[in-house]
């Protein structure tokens, strides 16, 4: 039976398409690195334990493979190699470092990004795989403004940060693959939480944000009459018009299994982005409600202001690796997203979405816990 091949399988959204694909009856291996403390069949058996329990019902397993995208053949042992050599006819490369900063081409995040993606080129190469899908990035398109179509890539932009380098290069090394039939290219822009549930498996991005947001509030424990904390001395360098596109991780995940199982459909680029984007003044809003302070503002993209105070400075040190996402958004063409799913349009991430997302992940504790698998 041919399978496809699964990289970044315990990730966000690589659980997503484990569950979506799987339910789709799309014979599945992943490639799922040894941690520390479990072992990939026990990492990806408690997600997929994590699933029945929300779906109420039972899901198939996929073949597991232990490897790591690190390293040529993936370091897979010999048996592993032969079967996924024998069996595996096309590849959905998921994984990806995440990392802003990077102290070199041989660090993160270009070791994952660009090392790791030349790694699978050459399994399929080897293994004679000539179907691919490729996740990206909305934000290969870098700093530029406008309207960014489908159909371009690198145009000599500036980059904000290494990652977004990392995925232009990524990117470049699929499409120029010519052992390949032409690859199918996923761009999402931010991914965040379920749309339905509000539920996360990893915190990054905004969450980032309301994490530390939430515990300086804790700390500060100046809750007045109203139940709040009052913040009007915390000034926050942008103007809150700035434009960001969140995409929750149920819609991409949905659109990306339709587009896979959809022959038709193979051999574009997709930006996965939503119909409206939600400004920075929003996110503002529905962290002040969901964490318990008011009176925050803005003053305005660009330098740090001269007079600051205490958690002013602790909030923009820890968020400075991130100041290149809250930028302005560009406007990302959908022509190619729109043609082939007609019917499945992003959801839109209101004031209620958001609340629901930083609310679950504030009852969380920033943090998920899957069933233990017991020997």
């Amino acid at each position: 039976m041919s399978h496809l091949l699964l990289t970044g399988a315990t990730g966000l959204l690589g659980r997503y398409l484990m569950r979506d694909l799987l339910l789709k009856e799309v014979p599945l291996a992943v490639l799922v690195r040894r941690s520390r403390r479990f072992e990939p069949r026990d990492r990806v058996e408690a997600a997929m334990r994590t699933w029945e329990r929300e779906l109420g019902r039972e899901l198939p397993r996929p073949v597991v493979l232990a490897g790591d995208i690190s390293a040529p053949d993936f370091q897979l042992a010999p048996d592993e190699l032969a079967w996924a050599r024998k069996h595996c006819t096309g590849l959905l490369h998921n994984a990806a470092s995440l990392s802003f900063v990077s102290t070199g081409r041989q660090s993160e995040p270009y070791r994952t990004n660009v090392t790791g993606t030349q790694h699978v080129l050459e399994f399929c190469r080897t293994a004679g795989i000539r179907k691919f899908f490729h996740v990206s990035t909305a934000y290969v398109c870098g700093k530029r403004s406008g309207r960014i179509l489908e159909s371009e890539l690198n145009v000599g932009q500036e980059f904000a940060n290494c990652y977004e380098e990392s995925k232009v290069e990524a990117e470049e090394l699929v499409l120029g693959a010519e052992f390949l039939e032409p690859a199918t290219v996923f761009r999402p822009a931010i991914i965040i939480g379920d749309s339905q549930t509000g539920i996360t498996f990893t915190y990054h991005n905004l969450y980032v944000m309301l994490q530390l947001a939430t515990t300086l509030v804790n700390q500060m424990g100046q809750f007045n009459f109203t139940g709040k904390c009052p913040a009007p001395e915390v000034q926050f360098n942008v103007d809150g018009s700035e434009r960001k596109n969140l995409v929750p991780v149920d819609w991409v995940s949905e659109a990306m299994a339709r587009i896979i199982t959809t022959p038709a459909l193979h051999g574009k680029t997709y930006h996965l982005t939503p119909r409206l984007p939600v400004t920075m003044r929003l996110v503002r809003d529905v962290f002040e409600e969901a964490v318990g302070f008011y009176g925050t503002g803005f003053y305005g993209a660009g330098e740090r202001r001269e007079e600051t105070n205490e958690a002013e400075n602790i909030f923009y040190q820890h968020m400075e690796v991130y100041r290149s996402y809250w930028r302005d958004d560009p406007e990302f063409d959908c022509t190619n997203t729109n043609w082939a799913l007609p019917d499945l349009p992003c959801p839109h991430v209101d004031r209620t979405m958001l609340r629901r997302l930083a609310k679950t992940a504030i009852a969380n504790r920033f943090s998920w816990k899957d069933p233990v698998i017991k020997k």
